[in-house]
């Protein structure tokens, strides 16, 4: 028996529905990861794009557990010599773009490379519960009720 391997052809990809309020980060963005990947589907293949579209809505109510609000700092460098910057979790929450915080957590589990900036282009996050793409008629996926874990309550 040969082993398996789709083509780009031969894929089917579906677009999901993922509401953000009250749910883990991390937990979350490992979801979204395995959705983006393809790994939830019997033909997956590493090298191949065979994952689905991910839409989240309400992504400034996601929640981050412990003290992480506080002390998780995000670095980013601005070209010159010297130039690292950080911001803390609860700046980048309560700023204009609070929705960065999940695409950082999303684009941190996906590989480097080619492959993994074509499964990130399948990511879309909006930090309202409204999202252009209710012509594609995504599915919904509920998160919170796959572990009792992924929400909280705060």
């Amino acid at each position: 028996m040969k082993t398996f391997s789709a083509k780009a052809s031969e894929i089917e990809k579906k677009w999901v529905l993922i509401d953000a309020s009250g749910l883990v980060v991390g937990r979350l963005a490992s979801i979204i990861a395995l959705r983006l990947k393809g790994k939830h589907k019997p033909v997956y293949t590493p090298h191949v794009d065979c994952g689905d579209h991910v839409v989240v809505v309400n992504a400034d109510k996601v929640v981050l557990t412990g003290r992480k609000l506080d002390q998780k700092i995000y670095y980013h460098h601005t070209g010159y010599p010297g130039g690292i910057k950080e911001r803390k979790a609860r700046f980048l929450l309560e700023g204009k773009f609070p929705e960065r915080v999940l695409e950082k957590a999303v684009e941190r589990m996906l590989p480097r490379g080619p492959l993994g900036r074509k499964q990130l282009g399948n990511l879309r996050v909006y930090k309202g519960p409204n999202h252009p793409h209710e012509a594609q008629k995504p599915t919904p996926l509920d998160v919170a009720a796959m572990n009792r874990k992924n929400a909280r309550s705060s």
